[in-house]
């Protein structure tokens, strides 16, 4: 008895704001009370949306949905403090496409989901779970497995733990560079990094390094002026990694940028801003 609501172009506050607000009408047959909403959002969208919430069609409509599912990527503290704020309840997605979508919610798997880790990798099992890679029979055979009982899990490529029920990521395993012979996660890098104030929107990017063979960089858009400089931003940058990962771990460069680029999903094109970096590196 539903009826969702899709946005039509380009993603913005005014759109989103516009097709919230068009299902808080009274519901058919003038029954009392307005449907509970929900919608699912990438942190970069929730950003955007944060940073309109001065506008008040747009605050009111973020704070109309019972809850606003994150997921995609890892969800910023500082996108959640301030969300949390302004009294828009966020619930933290994990899942993938193979899983059917997020199947983990808060750290806590849903009903029937089982979670596991095998060599540090995150794994998932569950009816959720897809058939495989249409008419790719060798990535099937990579990234879905049975165990000795017979039960079938899927290989997330993802790095985290599984202790007492909750589940928590701590980024992809093949977002790594090795940097001076030590292995550095990047999403490990990037979670902290979008800790610094002006930075919640960054991404982490590997570069060659004549030195150390590879180093990381961040690459952030410009927003309100700060009053620190982006060497002192860089700098903070660097402190918390090192206290958090060790001194090998800590950020080469802050590059600022008008804007990033992304996918239509909504997502940093961490490709793209990776060889735009190579080059001016």
């Amino acid at each position: 008895g539903t009826h969702p609501v899709a946005l039509s172009g380009r993603f913005s506050p005014d759109s989103f704001a516009d097709a919230t607000l068009s299902m808080l009408r009274p519901l058919p047959g003038g029954s009392a009370g307005i449907p509970e909403l929900y919608t699912s959002l990438v942190p970069a969208q929730l950003s955007t949306l944060l940073d309109a919430a001065d506008d008040r069609p747009v605050r009111a409509a973020l704070q109309a949905y019972r809850a606003i599912l994150v997921g995609g990527q890892a969800l910023p503290e500082p996108l959640r403090d301030r969300a949390a704020d302004l009294g828009i309840r966020l619930v933290r997605t994990y899942g993938s496409t193979e899983t059917s979508g997020g199947c983990v919610y808060d750290g806590v798997p849903l009903d029937t989901v089982a979670v596991r880790t095998v060599d540090g990798e995150l794994r998932i099992a569950g009816p959720m779970l897809a058939d495989g890679y249409l008419g790719d029979g060798e990535l099937t055979a990579k990234n879905f497995s049975r165990d000795e009982h017979g039960i079938r899990w899927y290989h997330t490529g993802d790095l985290g733990l599984y202790d007492d029920g909750v589940v928590r990521v701590h980024g992809r395993a093949d977002n790594v560079i090795v940097s001076g012979g030590i292995n550095i996660s990047l999403d490990r890098v990037e979670r902290l990094v979008r800790g610094v104030p002006g930075l919640t929107d960054a991404v982490v990017v590997g570069v060659p390094d004549e030195r150390w063979g590879e180093a990381s960089v961040i690459v952030a858009p410009r927003g309100e002026a700060l009053r620190r400089s982006e060497a002192e931003q860089l700098a903070h940058a660097r402190d918390l990694v090192a206290a958090e990962l060790g001194r090998h771990a800590r950020p080469a460069r802050l590059i600022m940028v008008d804007e990033l680029a992304v996918l239509a999903s909504g997502k940093p094109d961490r490709e793209s801003i990776r060889r735009a970096v190579a080059e001016l590196h």
